[in-house]
């Protein structure tokens, strides 16, 4: 399966895919905002990369409710300071990880990530580091226990029909890949009308080559990382080289 993103690692755990769905909107929503503070427009038909991340939001099952709400809050000029910054380090056993952030307070983003790399027997590298191990591209996964694909002749159809170029399968989850992470979302919502349960539509960033742990500390301690990653606010994603 090599290529494969392991889906931000949400399917290492699958009771952990309702809570890191949870988590998505408020991930999406800080998206929008600097989206808007920095094309000036809140209108879709005119901000192009802000259609893309409505399209994002809907793909991952955001209801329009929620997402009107939060255009009217940002016309009302509701105040954010966000930016964007790209942490990268080394893990337990030498494994790489790459984490993108959105956050207001710079300095005490980058102390939180030293603190989670330390404490897990990491550590936090400078720019460019592990960057250069990953190559971006779009991914669109779908839950096979959702809708279970019982013709893969047909379902390679769709991927192509969609604008897709490939895909992999593994734990009960399919992730189909894109080139092209311009219409990445716009992909996800074809294939949910196509009837298949898509949970995540997004860019990723994918290792050239993964990390074998075997230690049973350091197996634990990438664990615990991921799990600290993912739960801070500031953190949009995280994408790693453990296979």
């Amino acid at each position: 399966m090599a290529g494969h993103s392991k889906w931000n690692n949400i399917k290492r755990k699958k009771g952990v895919k309702d809570s890191a769905r949870a988590k998505i909107f408020t991930k999406i929503s800080r998206e929008i905002l600097v989206c808007i503070r920095e094309n000036g427009s809140a209108d879709p038909n005119v901000n192009g990369r802000l259609r893309d991340l409505i399209a994002k939001a809907k793909s991952n099952n955001i209801p329009n409710d929620n997402i009107d709400r939060l255009l009217k809050k940002a016309l009302g000029g509701e105040k954010n300071d966000y930016e964007s910054c790209v942490y990268e380090g080394y893990g337990p056993g030498g494994v790489a990880v790459l984490v993108s952030s959105l956050t207001d307070n710079r300095n005490r983003t980058a102390g939180e990530m030293r603190h989670y790399f330390d404490k897990c027997g990491g550590n936090l590298g400078t720019s460019g580091c592990v960057s250069f191990m990953f190559s971006e591209k779009g991914v669109i996964v779908i839950d096979c226990e959702e809708t279970p694909v019982s013709d893969y002749d047909v379902f390679m159809e769709h991927i192509i029909e969609v604008g897709a170029d490939d895909y992999s399968e593994s734990d009960g989850f399919i992730e189909v890949y894109t080139e092209s992470m311009s219409n990445v979302a716009q992909i996800g919502e074809e294939l949910r009308k196509k009837g298949y349960t898509v949970i995540s539509a997004q860019d990723e960033q994918i290792p050239a080559n993964y990390t074998t742990l075997i230690d049973e500390e350091q197996i634990k301690k990438m664990n615990i990382l991921l799990e600290m990653l993912e739960d801070n606010d500031d953190v949009q994603n995280v994408w790693h080289s453990w296979e």
